[in-house]
């Protein structure tokens, strides 16, 4: 039995059983179409059992020592570990990843476990002072409770991890809704490593729905607290609405557009490098992707011809074939968008240096320049295989360029003056910026976020401490107080 076999249900307080809404989700590999698992979805009812079942578990596992939490963790660790194979696979056929993503992703959902085992000790509280001396100020740290995850399909395994594991460590319970499109890989098997690793019933709960089913009972129900949400901007505008409407918390993080600046004194072969790579890494589904390339106008002939020469030797086909640079798009639906956005670029004005063809879900690599300044194609997030060269003229058209965007999640500057780069990068509007690197990083200790229409709050590190836990004032009136009546 596969995975997909065995884990096409809902996970709520401990076990696995059908949903009762009216529709089911079917789950194809996006590479050959091969049918992997057809999912009843959660209607209503098992929103509030997950709900319910995690607020009871939540008691007990907030109250657990916070020695006896990292055990699970240690233990989650060794699951990854001994089934590496099989979820790398599993993530190759449901998200159409490369060999290279996979990899990637698994390595950094165990950096993001190991993380977790040392936040579990993190939450600290405080002693303050007060005006009256016979009375102490303590400030503690405490679980906000129960916590509402709601993940995306193109690292579902990791970005589901990334607010489940930290919110779990703190000592919150969590209910995790995946997207449609990878249920498994961002739910089910997140559920299946945390229930062989040891963690009681009902602390994770996994609902496989849709607000078509749904509606925002999801974010709308009484009992989580912060709803942490990795996905569009459009979708994130509406929980964070409707979050707020109802007085949750919510931790946003969304599209991005970002830029590469290559300054004049870059090494343009490794800048090169960089932006292909900060491209094209799974097909260019990344939040963090480089969609526009800003190159100094005085090398900009040198490093396109370069660019160009390397973006027609990535391989496009099968994920599982080690020699595959590019697999497939998530969906047949995003592969007409993407190809859609190329051919208006075109008639628009742009030129194709590089115009890659569409099979089925299979999207060629694209590299366009000259986009007229009004181009829709530079103000919006291209989540696909689509690279815009754009030549600047000195520092200050480099920081216009790179801000000329409603996202801010990352970028990167490219330049044989790191001291250049790192004021350059202080300028530009944006959560993250690497100095000689690519645009595509997460680390666990750092925290991660956007600006403007990229996000609210932030992920990783101490950041999370703020995310998942409440702070609490308990003053102790050692001696007596005096009232004035």
């Amino acid at each position: 039995m596969s995975y997909f076999d065995e884990l096409a249900f809902q996970y709520i307080d401990g076990e696995w059983r059908a949903g009762t809404g009216s529709w089911d989700i079917v789950d194809f590999n996006p590479y050959d179409g091969e049918k992997l698992a057809s999912i009843t979805v959660a209607g209503v009812r098992e929103i509030d059992l997950a709900y319910r079942a995690a607020e009871r578990a939540q008691r007990e596992w907030g109250a657990t020592n916070p020695y006896t939490r990292r055990l699970v963790f240690e233990r989650a660790l060794r699951v990854i570990d001994d089934r590496e194979c099989e979820l790398a696979a599993a993530i190759t056929a449901e998200c159409g990843g490369t060999r290279v993503k996979a990899a990637f992703e698994l390595h950094l959902a165990r950096e993001f476990l190991r993380e977790a085992l040392h936040l579990a000790l993190r939450a600290e509280g405080r002693i303050l002072p007060s005006p009256d001396d016979t009375k102490e100020n303590r400030l503690y740290r405490l679980p906000v409770g129960v916590v509402g995850v709601i993940s995306p399909f193109n690292f579902p395994f990791l970005l589901s991890l990334k607010s489940v594991a930290p919110a779990l460590a703190l000592g919150n319970a969590v209910v995790l809704k995946p997207h449609q499109n990878t249920p498994i890989c961002g739910g089910g098997l997140v559920a299946k490593v945390f229930e062989e690793a040891g963690l009681p019933a009902g602390v994770l709960n996994v609902v496989v729905t849709d607000i078509a089913e749904i509606g925002d009972a999801l974010i709308e129900h009484p009992v989580p607290k912060v709803i942490s949400f990795t996905g569009s901007d459009k979708v994130g505008r509406h929980v964070a609405t409707v979050a707020a409407s109802h007085f949750k918390r919510t931790i946003l993080e969304l599209g991005g557009n970002s830029a590469m600046i290559v300054l004049d004194d870059a090494d343009l072969d490794y800048a090169v490098d960089a932006a292909v790579f900060s491209r094209f890494i799974h097909q260019g589904q990344v939040c963090m992707a480089t969609n526009r390339v800003l190159v100094d106008r005085s090398v900009e002939r040198e490093f396109t011809e370069k660019f160009v020469a390397k973006v027609r030797t990535l391989k496009v086909g099968d994920p599982r074939d080690e020699e595959t640079h590019i697999g497939p798009l998530i969906n047949a639906g995003q592969a007409e968008a993407i190809n859609a956005l190329v051919d208006q670029s075109i008639a628009d004005g742009a030129t194709a240096l590089v115009r890659g063809g569409t099979r089925g879900t299979l999207v060629e690599p694209s590299v366009l320049t000259g986009l007229p300044a009004d181009s829709p194609l530079l103000g919006q997030e291209i989540f696909g295989p689509v690279a815009l060269i754009i030549p600047f003229d000195g520092e200050e058209e480099a920081v216009r360029l790179a801000n000329a965007t409603p996202y801010g999640l990352s970028g990167a500057v490219h330049t044989g003056d790191v001291e250049r780069g790192v004021r350059l990068a202080k300028r530009i509007d944006t959560g993250m910026i690497h100095v000689n690197d690519s645009t595509v990083h997460d680390e666990a200790i750092v925290p991660f976020g956007g600006e403007k229409h990229s996000g609210v709050g932030r992920l990783n590190g101490d950041a999370v401490v703020d995310a998942f836990t409440t702070t609490k004032w308990i003053s102790i009136q050692h001696g007596r107080s005096a009232f004035p009546f």
